[in-house]
């Protein structure tokens, strides 16, 4: 067997086993680049170490750091409260508020996991209280999630732009990212329809009182509620985000759903915005300017302005970074560092000339398309993103038909919608935290739903960004 042959069958273990086993990604990774790059190509260690990211090391660190700021002074809650509270007593506006602040947490750097976890639990009590169908509401969650998670500032934008960055591909941030809103915006319209949407604009809200179990300070997966101390459960909560979904889904923390419609209530971070929270929406908007506009690179920002934010209130903040998404960001790293073996092997033209050389390039990106949707349903979609991307260079580089940004835009979107998988951290978050539902048959109807994203999203966004 070749060394690149040998390689491709790491690589696939390497989802397999992450799958299987409690076991971060990353770190199979770096094991993996040190034994495929020490016995199978006979570089030094020097060599496999000069693929380590270290400017998207940078940016991870950076923009999950100052989300965890974000989290822990109640500037998130906070935000939450006010958008709940605007759509007044309009039910069938609450579905698609969680969609834009799921999609709104995400863009500014938030994991998809993490914005889920925090307003899965938000949107789902909404759904059991009023009578939304809880899988519509989980479903808006998720897709709004995704569909903010690739604007520039966001963690998928920041790996999608830099690898095609470094491959010297035609790069377009915002074709990215809008497609990805997009799609998903379409798609939760439709689900809107199909799930009863239609009945809620005939219905209002009426006042009532808390659950009893919200109300005794119990939640349903057994964690105390404490409506005064601001609760830091942001990217910090997340590790591999889909290998470890069934341990995750339990470390997530409910909200009180009407408290966040109380006019004076103190759902979390007690008053209304102060000071803290004020500056903390400057420092997001600061970062957007700086790295959108003024090219100023996005993780030396992003640490500065967290910076800044925990210097106001150190003793608030020492925990912060304790609570930045370490084991996402070895994942992410550490499937880089096995990628960047790959390529100073040639694997990664192997693979890309073994592929056009099999069918037309048209072909090829919609094979890679379907082999990113199925992986992502199961494993990583970060880590898919990481190593699928690069095997498409050398066909999307010959000069073909196919649109280097259109396959970017398509390869990036079929990797991450699919995260609706009950298999996905975002799918058991919303298992998890559906109130008054079958959970066998709630299982089911995610599973069918999943398999059927799986399934006919790579063909309709390889039609859209590529052939049409």
């Amino acid at each position: 067997m070749s060394q690149h042959l040998i390689s491709i069958s790491v690589l696939g273990l390497m989802f397999v086993t992450a799958t299987v086993l409690p076991v971060n990604m990353g770190v199979l990774a770096f094991v993996g680049a040190f034994l495929i790059g020490t016995f199978a190509a006979a570089m030094p260690a020097k060599a496999i170490m000069a693929g380590f990211p270290a400017d998207l090391f940078l940016t991870l660190v950076g923009i999950t750091y100052l989300f965890a700021v974000a989290q822990n002074n109640g500037t998130i809650d906070w935000l939450v409260r006010l958008a709940v509270r605007a759509v007044g007593g309009r039910i069938a506006a609450i579905p698609w508020i969680m969609f834009l602040i799921a999609a709104l947490l995400t863009s500014v750097g938030a994991v998809s996991p993490a914005a889920v976890a925090i307003i899965a639990p938000i949107a789902l009590g909404f759904a059991a209280r009023y009578g939304i169908n809880p899988l519509l509401m989980g479903l808006m969650v998720i897709h709004g999630a995704q569909g903010g998670g690739f604007s520039p500032m966001s963690i998928y934008g920041g790996i999608t732009n830099k690898i095609v960055q470094k491959a010297g591909l035609p790069l377009n941030e915002m074709a990215t990212a809008f497609a990805s809103l997009g799609v998903n915006l379409a798609v939760a319209a439709g689900l809107f329809v199909a799930f009863g949407g239609l009945r809620l604009m005939r219905q209002s809200a009426r006042p009532a009182a808390a659950p009893q179990a919200m109300a005794n300070g119990v939640m349903a997966m057994g964690h105390p509620f404490n409506p005064g101390v601001p609760v830091a459960q942001g990217a910090q909560i997340f590790g591999d985000a889909e290998a470890e979904a069934g341990r995750e889904e339990r470390k997530t923390i409910a909200h009180d759903p009407d408290a966040l419609l109380q006019s004076g209530g103190a759902a979390v971070s007690g008053a209304p915005g102060g000071l803290y929270q004020y500056l903390t929406v400057a420092g997001l908007a600061a970062l957007a300017v700086l790295t959108l506009y003024c090219k100023l690179d996005i993780g030396f920002v992003s640490l500065t302005i967290a910076l800044a934010l925990a210097l106001m209130a150190p003793e608030q903040q020492k925990r912060a970074l304790s609570q930045v998404s370490w084991p996402e960001i070895m994942l992410i790293v550490g499937v880089s560092t096995y990628v960047g073996v790959m390529d100073k092997m040639g694997t990664i033209d192997f693979v890309g000339h073994s592929v056009a050389g099999l069918t037309s390039p048209m072909m090829a990106a919609l094979l890679l398309c379907f082999v990113g949707a199925v992986v992502s349903a199961f494993a990583s979609s970060t880590a898919v993103l990481g190593s699928l991307i690069p095997l498409a260079v050398p066909f999307l580089q010959q000069g073909s038909d196919v649109s280097a940004i259109g396959f970017i835009a398509a390869m990036a979107v079929s990797s991450t919608i699919v995260d609706v998988s009950p298999f996905s951290t975002n799918g058991a978050l919303v298992l998890a935290n559906a109130q008054g539902v079958d959970r066998q048959a709630f299982f089911r109807k995610l599973m069918v739903y999943g398999m059927l994203v799986t399934i006919i999203a790579p063909v309709a966004l390889w039609l859209v960004f590529v052939v049409l």
